[in-house]
């Protein structure tokens, strides 16, 4: 028997008390181990037993809108609803379109059922959250601080005319889902490049790659997934939806799950503000802290390290020690990447409230990028963190700041940075970081284990030898990813920074 006990209380302390040990873990309480939020109302306590005949067991954490969002069509009702969908006005979808289905699909943006019709794109445009409504016609505040949307133009408007369904297609020409109770609306862009990155600056990636060659119209309405979403490339049985994510907790018996964001490889300073922050729930009372390793896997910018050189660099990790696979669950989140800095990062926090973890970390300018006309970060690199902490909709979940990590040259290992001897901590940036692996340079002892970092320097190596030059300077595709940027010695623009500014991020950056 499975049951939810929440409880509406007040609360009367801002911080967790360390020194307390109670069989009842407040396991939703806002109030993170760096700091507190006095907007918390709402405590869910895991019961071990109410009565000596079953047991109670209550979620981490409840789904935005009380229910996880399943889409998928019950594989007895898939021929049936294929063959519906044969006779209606066909939607062509992108690759990135695909991977909004597939996160839409499995509950990621639940309670989100389908792409946003115009009222839900307006409010999760101007307020970064939905209100859900009840019979009253008031309802709960749930974060949803991306639009969630799909563009179609002038000629596939025309062609759908007064249809109430439409039926959405892959690149080839498969059905992959049905779109019921249709609304399409004005898309107008430049209203929604503006309120989600701040800026209309040419050269934001998502924006160059789906926004702009976009069509003038948005297309609203409930999905229906005809079956899951598979991109056949060896990495499918790592992307776990938010319910196998919920079960596979269950299954390990975790008392708190915390989330672990990145579109880079894995350094000795992310596993140290990892392991730390296991030992540091252990010593609040928690019995089986579970990590959730999760790469984003969606649309990434072109001179990010491919998803399958992440995988296998993360694969490494585990299998040198440096993360307890015991203790550790990796698993890719599928949405592609906006890097629209605070107003993102609310995303990828909301996002894993759905998949079970109650705890998330957050770093140094999460979803930023440098300014693509500028020598210059695009967000204050502080604001990702404060923004977690005030935003609304996301009160039940506890925000975890990275403390700031760097190389220790005395102790030569990666430790916390201590500004009483500054002198002796180097900062590594990522940019910097990618410059060793291509030109073969290792960097210090400690900073990455040797099987991920091996991982690093054969992928850069492939990338040189199959565009047959050195470094050039240049963005150069191969195989569908792109190589090289700088040449050695050199300082060069990198997404309208140098080499130099780059520098500047911190061994904490994150995606």
């Amino acid at each position: 028997m499975s049951l939810t006990i929440k409880l509406r209380v007040t609360p009367t302390i801002s911080h967790f008390d360390l020194n307390r040990k109670t069989q009842q873990i407040p396991i939703n309480l806002r109030t993170p181990i760096y700091h507190s939020n006095k907007l918390s109302t709402s405590l869910v306590f895991r019961t071990k037993k109410m009565a000596a005949s079953h047991v109670i067991k209550s979620s981490l954490i409840e789904p935005d809108g009380g229910i996880l969002i399943d889409l998928v069509v019950p594989e007895n009702q898939r021929n049936m609803k294929a063959s519906e969908a044969e006779g209606m006005t066909k939607v062509q979808l992108t690759k990135i379109d695909l991977e909004w289905v597939h996160v839409i699909s499995e509950g990621w943006a639940s309670p989100l059922k389908g792409f946003m019709r115009e009222d839900e794109y307006l409010q999760s445009l101007h307020f970064n959250s939905l209100r859900m409504k009840n019979d009253d016609g008031y309802g709960t505040i749930v974060n949803m601080s991306l639009p969630i949307v799909l563009a179609i133009d002038d000629a596939t408007k025309e062609k759908i005319g007064g249809a109430n369904d439409v039926a959405l297609v892959g690149h080839d020409q498969k059905i992959v889902a049905i779109l019921r109770s249709i609304e399409i609306y004005k898309h107008n862009k430049e209203e929604r490049i503006a309120r989600t990155w701040g800026t209309t600056a040419p050269g934001l990636p998502y924006v160059e790659k789906s926004i702009t060659p976009s069509g003038n119209f948005l297309i609203g309405g409930d999905l229906e997934v005809l079956s899951p979403i598979k991109y056949n490339d060896g990495l499918d049985h790592y992307r776990l939806s938010p319910k196998q994510l919920r079960k596979e907790f269950d299954r390990r018996q975790a008392d708190a799950v915390f989330a672990f964001q990145l579109r880079n490889p894995v350094h000795n300073g992310h596993a140290l503000l990892m392991n730390d922050t296991r030992r540091r729930l252990l010593d609040m009372g928690y019995k089986n802290p579970i990590l959730l390793l999760h790469p984003l896997g969606g649309f990434t910018k072109a001179d990010d390290v491919p998803l399958d050189v992440r995988m296998e660099q993360h694969s490494k990790v585990l299998e040198d020690g440096v993360l307890d696979p015991e203790t550790t669950i990796v698993s890719i989140f599928p949405s592609p990447m906006h890097y629209a800095g605070p107003t993102e990062v609310q995303w990828h926090a909301k996002a894993r409230i759905n998949a079970g973890a109650n705890f998330y970390i957050v770093g140094r300018d999460p979803a930023g990028m440098g300014h693509p006309t500028e020598k210059r970060d695009l967000y204050d690199p502080d604001h990702g963190k404060k923004v977690l902490s005030m935003a609304p909709g996301l009160e039940k979940l506890n925000i975890l700041p990275f403390r700031v990590a760097a190389y220790d040259m005395v102790d030569k290992k990666m430790a916390f940075f201590d500004p009483s001897r500054a002198k002796d901590f180097l900062f590594i940036s990522g940019t910097k970081m990618r410059t060793f692996a291509r030109t073969g340079e290792s960097p210090p002892d400690g900073f990455m284990c040797p099987g991920g970092w091996e991982v690093l320097v054969k992928y850069y190596a492939n990338c040189e030898e199959a565009i047959g030059v050195k470094w050039t300077g240049e963005l150069r595709a191969v195989n569908g990813s792109y190589c090289g940027e700088m040449l050695t010695g050199e300082l060069r623009a990198v997404n309208g920074r140098t080499e130099e500014a780059a520098s500047s991020e911190e061994i904490g950056d994150q995606a």
